[in-house]
């Protein structure tokens, strides 16, 4: 089971992702969508301070090495960038559509991977991410 223990976090992450459309669609209503990406940012900063000293796992970050502090830097202002176009995504769109149009990540993923990490996903993985790309297409032409 132990060689599954991810499959575990990737299936509650789907549930978590699928929560925070749900209830950012309920609340940004009546908020920009910039300030309310802030607001989310400012909570989750908070909650995962707390998660981080309560367990123990706190360590100056500035003792990382320098490539590790980096790219860290550079995945967090992807993710900044990431939700706030998200948000305005959402806050235009329905979240039926732009969820899954957001998830064309998976394979800009796979394709970034092969690229920059030299993962060489199988032809069955290939199939499964082409379905994932059919199934952006499909939901974009939607009228």
């Amino acid at each position: 089971m132990d060689s599954y223990g991810w499959l575990i976090w990737a299936l509650l992450s789907a549930v978590f992702a699928a929560l925070t459309t749900i209830l950012a669609k309920i609340g940004i209503q009546d908020v920009d969508s910039d300030l309310a990406t802030l607001i989310r940012t400012i909570v989750i900063v908070a909650v995962l301070t707390g998660f981080v000293w309560f367990t123990g796992k706190w360590t100056n970050p500035f003792t990382l090495g320098s490539k590790t502090l980096g790219f860290l830097v550079l995945s967090a202002l992807a993710t900044g960038a990431s939700w706030v176009c998200y948000f305005r995504a959402l806050q235009q769109g329905d979240a039926a559509k732009v969820a899954p149009i957001d998830k064309l990540s998976v394979v800009l993923v796979a394709i970034f991977a092969v690229i920059f990490l030299a993962e060489r996903p199988s032809l069955r993985e290939w199939l499964g991410i082409g379905l994932v790309g059919a199934g952006v297409v499909i939901i974009a032409l939607a009228k």
